[in-house]
C-alpha cells in the first residue's frame, strides 16, 4: 500500500480522530463515518471526506479501518442494514472495492473469529489490530499494534498502520491480536489499580502523593503508567483520556477468556471486582484514573 491509497475509517473518536489525521498527512485519501456525524465532519478541514453510512463509505474504499466501542457495534457497522458489507449473504453481494477490514476495536477473540468468517464469505480479509498507547500515542503516532490475520493481509496493511504506529507485531491468525490485547489490558488495569492504591496510601500517610513519580524514577516501580496516572490522580482539570467503563469491558473480556482457557488470574479477578464497585458507585464514566475515586469514595463512606 502506498500513499494515495483510498481508505475508509469508521469511528473517529478520541483515538480514531488522531489516527485519521496521521493517515491524511501520510497522503492517503480517507472517507470517514461516525454515528455522530459532527465527529466525522470535524475532520473535513484536514482533508477527510464524510460518508452518510458505512455502506456508502464501503463503495469508495479498498481498505476499511474500524475503531468502535465493542463487538456489537463492530457487527452492526459491518453487517447491519447499512453496514459495510450488509447482512451476511453470498460472495456475489460483496461491495466491489472492499478487500480487507482492519479492526482496531478491542473485542473478544471468539467474536473476532466469527466476524472474520462472515466477512470471508464476501471474499473480504480481516485483520484484528487492537492498539495500545492511549490517546497520547494516537496523537503522537506511536501506537503499538498487535495484529492477527493472514500473512498476506497483515503485510498488505502494515504500511498503512505505520502512519500512526511505532510498531506492528503480527501475533498469529485472526483473533491473536485480540488475545494479545487482553494480555496488555490485564497488565495495564492491574498496574493502574496498584498505582491508585499507592497514591491512596501516600495520602493517608501524610506524604505528597504527587511526588511519587519523582521519588520512584529509575526504580523498579517506574513506568509510563506511573508517570501518566499519578498526575491524573492528584491533579484536577486534566482532559479525560478514556472512561473507566472501557477498562471494565476489557477486564470482563479477560475474565471470559481466562474461564475459556482455564487460566488462573486472581489479580485480574480482584481488579474486575474493583471496577464493578466503581460502576455501582456511578463512576463508569469517570476517567481511566478513576480507580482512585473508587478507593477514596469507599474510604469516605466508611468514615
Amino acid at each position: 500500500m502506498t500513499p494515495g491509497q483510498e481508505l475508509g475509517f469508521c469511528g473517529p473518536g478520541l483515538m480514531g480522530g488522531p489516527m485519521i489525521r496521521h493517515l491524511l498527512h501520510a497522503g492517503h485519501a480517507v472517507r470517514v463515518w461516525n454515528r455522530t456525524r459532527a465527529k466525522a465532519e470535524a475532520l473535513v478541514a484536514d482533508g477527510a471526506q464524510v460518508a452518510a453510512t458505512p455502506r456508502e463509505l464501503a463503495q469508495g474504499a479498498d481498505i476499511v479501518l474500524l475503531c468502535v466501542a465493542d463487538a456489537a457495534v463492530v457487527e452492526s457497522v459491518v453487517f447491519g442494514e447499512e453496514g459495510l458489507l450488509g447482512a451476511p449473504a453470498t460472495p456475489a453481494a460483496r461491495p466491489p472495492r472492499v478487500r480487507c477490514i482492519v479492526d482496531h476495536s478491542s473485542i473478544p477473540p471468539d467474536a473476532t473469529r466469527a466476524l472474520a468468517e462472515m466477512a470471508a464469505a464476501y471474499g473480504v480479509g480481516w485483520v484484528d489490530a487492537p492498539v495500545s498507547g492511549g490517546v497520547g500515542g494516537a496523537q503522537a503516532g506511536t501506537l503499538a499494534i498487535m495484529a492477527g490475520g493472514a500473512d498476506t493481509d497483515v503485510a498488505a496493511v502494515t504500511p498503512i498502520l505505520s502512519a500512526y504506529a511505532a510498531r506492528v507485531t503480527h501475533m498469529g491468525a485472526v483473533g491473536a491480536g485480540q488475545t494479545t490485547k487482553l494480555c496488555n489490558q490485564a497488565i495495564v488495569t492491574a498496574t493502574v489499580a496498584a498505582i491508585a492504591e499507592a497514591v491512596s496510601l501516600a495520602r493517608r500517610s501524610g506524604i505528597d502523593a504527587a511526588k511519587l513519580p519523582e521519588a520512584l524514577a529509575g526504580g523498579w516501580a517506574d513506568s509510563v503508567l506511573l508517570r501518566t496516572f499519578v498526575p491524573r490522580m492528584t491533579q484536577d482539570g486534566l482532559a479525560p483520556i478514556g472512561a473507566l467503563k472501557t477498562f471494565q469491558k476489557d477486564v470482563d473480556t479477560v475474565a471470559a477468556a481466562a474461564q475459556q482457557t482455564g487460566t488462573p488470574m486472581p489479580v485480574s479477578g480482584a481488579v474486575q471486582q474493583l471496577l464493578r464497585l466503581g460502576a455501582a458507585m456511578g463512576l463508569a464514566q469517570a476517567d481511566l484514573s478513576g480507580f482512585i475515586d473508587v478507593l477514596q469514595t469507599a474510604r469516605a463512606g466508611q468514615s
